[in-house]
């Protein structure tokens, strides 16, 4: 099967979107001549990566959004049988050398602006080729989501500035974490020690919490409180 082009606009995107609700992940993968895998222990993504290939999403980068023609970052929520969050949902890497000098100008905020939001069932008793796909949601932060990202990324970047990045641990932030990431334990990125001095500590990633997510989730669809 020859490449989806890009959507259009976010109109086209969220039309596209809307009509893979209710198809099963197997169903998806036949369409676009994928195999499914049994589990996802060596297949980290596949979800995500199907339904971008689905979609259209063209961003090679990791620095911009996957539509990058219309400014809008893609996220499957794994859910469970009630439509709720299972897990924090990873939205990029902290840029432990080179953090914005202001919430605005920061590479989360900007991964934030705009989010294709789409559900997939998730429940280990169901196989994966028969997990569903949910309605997708087009999301951008209201004023009050937005102050309560703010707040955290203000303070959990004072404390990387700060030289106390390996105190930071997921109990930290009211909405949004910042966990170790890596593939491999013995990766290593550059960033500040406690005396100023450069150290070797391995990545992290920004989540929002599932929390906050749900939220997001019941203020547009009827699921439980």
């Amino acid at each position: 099967m020859k490449p989806v082009s890009p959507p259009r606009d976010q109109a086209e995107l969220l039309q596209r979107a809307r009509r893979l609700a209710g198809l099963s992940l197997g169903d998806l993968a036949r369409e676009l001549g994928e195999p499914v895998p049994a589990d996802f222990r060596r297949h980290k993504g596949w979800v995500g990566q199907l339904i971008e290939r689905a979609l259209g999403a063209t961003a090679a980068s990791l620095a911009a959004p996957d539509f990058e023609a219309i400014g809008v970052e893609l996220k499957t929520l794994p859910v469970d049988r009630r439509g709720l969050p299972r897990e924090s949902t990873y939205v990029c890497t902290v840029p432990l050398e080179a953090i914005a000098e202001d919430w605005e100008n920061s590479w989360l905020r900007r991964k934030l602006a705009c989010v294709l939001w789409v559900p997939v069932q998730a429940e280990k008793t169901i196989a994966v080729a028969e997990r569903r796909i949910g309605s997708a949601l087009l999301w951008s932060p209201s004023a009050g989501e937005e102050a309560l990202l703010r707040r955290d990324w203000e303070e959990l970047t004072e404390r990387i500035l700060l030289g106390e990045l390996e105190q930071i641990s997921a109990r930290h932030g009211e909405v949004l974490q910042i966990r170790p990431k890596a593939a491999d334990s013995r990766a290593l990125r550059h960033a500040v020690g406690p005396d100023g001095e450069r150290v070797l500590t391995n990545p992290r990633g920004y989540y929002l919490r599932a929390a906050f997510t749900a939220a997001i989730l019941r203020r547009h669809f009827v699921l439980p409180g």
